[in-house]
């Protein structure tokens, strides 16, 4: 047993960590979005107020023992929404980062192993970091919401959509990123030895190249997360997100800019929510960025 616990600082995680512990901006980061997470997964067990519930008699009231957040225009509690927002802000912010992380990943992969590959897949990666990327993603999401509501019912098409939207937008920081690191490892001395035995590019990648480039593919998925939460609220705040009805940080947002000079702080709750979140996660992955990195170890 060592002082930092369970992990033995003399193993390839044990550096890790006793890197990462090292960075207290990545530590204090950590606790808060974790705590986020803790909060909207476990809060509605504790306040198990309807975020639905109508109430007009207790309508743009303030912050009060029954109201943590106040209500907004129709009676609502605002804390029960919050709460009910980030579910699904979380939600399309890891399922957004799996899709881009995927599709980056792969891309990277073959355009660093495969030299004949690399030029095509590259020069698409350069056209997509050329588009305007907040007008496609408007475009794309008022031309195919209507079809996917009706298909997938209003909240599941909206889903299903905007995650596609952001995943589809946001690979190519990753793809760059590991077409780097794959180009530098298949020259190395271990990947040679395994190609002059006749083993093959799959095996090669899967069991040489994918588990030397988990560094940069752990830190691009925190950094994924913030970037589609950022995304996700930008349209739901631009009024092409998830229904009126169907609470998000970013439509929580939207509706509360009218109410703004009645009750300020309704603008406050969802953008202090979306601001600690998105600075929580880019200070983890800046500190997993530092204790993966093995020059930043002394190695």
């Amino acid at each position: 047993m060592s002082d930092t616990g369970l992990v033995n600082p003399e193993s390839p995680w044990g550096e890790v960590w006793v890197k990462f512990k090292s960075h207290k901006g990545a530590l204090i980061g950590g606790t808060i979005f974790i705590s986020i997470i803790l909060l909207v997964l476990l809060g509605p067990m504790f306040w198990d107020v309807d975020p639905q519930r109508l109430n007009i008699r207790e309508k743009n009231q303030g912050i009060s023992f029954a109201h943590p957040m106040g209500t907004d225009q129709l009676g609502r509690d605002t804390f029960a929404q919050v709460l009910a927002g980030g579910r699904v802000s979380l939600a399309v912010g890891f399922t957004a980062m799996l899709l881009s992380l995927v599709l980056g990943a792969l891309i990277g992969v073959l355009a660093g192993y495969f030299k004949w590959l690399d030029g095509l897949l590259m020069r698409s990666t350069d056209l997509f970091l050329a588009l305007p990327l907040l007008p496609l993603l408007l475009v794309i999401t008022m031309l195919y919401r209507d079809t996917l509501r009706a298909a997938f019912g209003p909240e599941t098409g909206i889903f299903l959509l905007i995650v596609f939207v952001i995943g589809i937008t946001s690979w190519m920081q990753t793809a760059r990123i590991v077409r780097g690191d794959v180009l530098a490892i298949k020259e190395r001395e271990f990947v040679q030895a395994a190609k002059s035995v006749g083993t093959g590019s799959s095996r090669i990648i899967t069991r040489h190249v994918l588990p030397n480039i988990l560094s940069p593919i752990m830190v691009s998925a925190t950094l994924g997360i913030a970037n589609a939460i950022i995304t996700e609220s930008a349209l739901s705040f631009l009024g092409l997100g998830f229904p009126s009805d169907f609470p998000t940080w970013g439509r929580l947002l939207n509706d509360a800019t009218a109410f703004i000079t009645l009750s300020p702080e309704r603008v406050i709750w969802p953008g202090l929510a979306i601001s600690l979140t998105v600075l929580s996660v880019n200070y983890l992955g800046d500190g997993l960025r530092d204790a993966l990195d093995p020059r930043q170890r002394g190695r």
